[in-house]
């Protein structure tokens, strides 16, 4: 019979990425200009930040139950939501290099988010790919 426990590191990456998810939800009500979700390298304003930004708070939440309760559409949903990552970080990067977008970010933030938002994302998919079995 398989082990449908999650395990220590699966858990804490879909505590992490529900914390994404509520980021996402609040990410219309922000009363600051540099707050916005980033869509294929683009900081959404207006009605596009109020439609998408919610969209993937959804769809994040549904991943992180899919993770908590460990069905099989998490990994699809994983895969999909971590190329997301990795393709987003270099388009926002490239559109906005040199602009005052950038400025707008401290150095200690803009070095190691990659890194964890990278690595949240991919690891909870690369944990779930080898867990596949386990999935119900």
């Amino acid at each position: 019979m398989p082990n449908r426990s999650r395990g220590a590191a699966l858990t804490i990456l879909a505590l992490l990425l529900a914390v994404m998810a509520l980021s996402n939800f609040g990410k219309p009500f922000a009363h600051h200009a540099g707050v916005g979700f980033v869509f294929f390298g683009t900081r959404l304003t207006g009605a596009a930040n109020t439609i998408v930004a919610p969209i993937f708070g959804i769809m994040l939440a549904v991943y992180v139950y899919g993770i908590f309760s460990m069905r099989k559409f998490a990994l699809p949903l994983g895969i999909f939501y971590a190329a997301y990552v990795i393709l987003n970080m270099p388009l926002f990067i490239l559109r906005y290099h040199g602009t005052p977008v950038m400025q707008e970010h401290s150095w200690a933030y803009l070095v190691p988010y990659p890194f964890v938002a990278i690595g949240v994302s991919s690891g909870a998919a690369w944990l779930l790919y080898r867990r596949r079995a386990d999935l119900r």
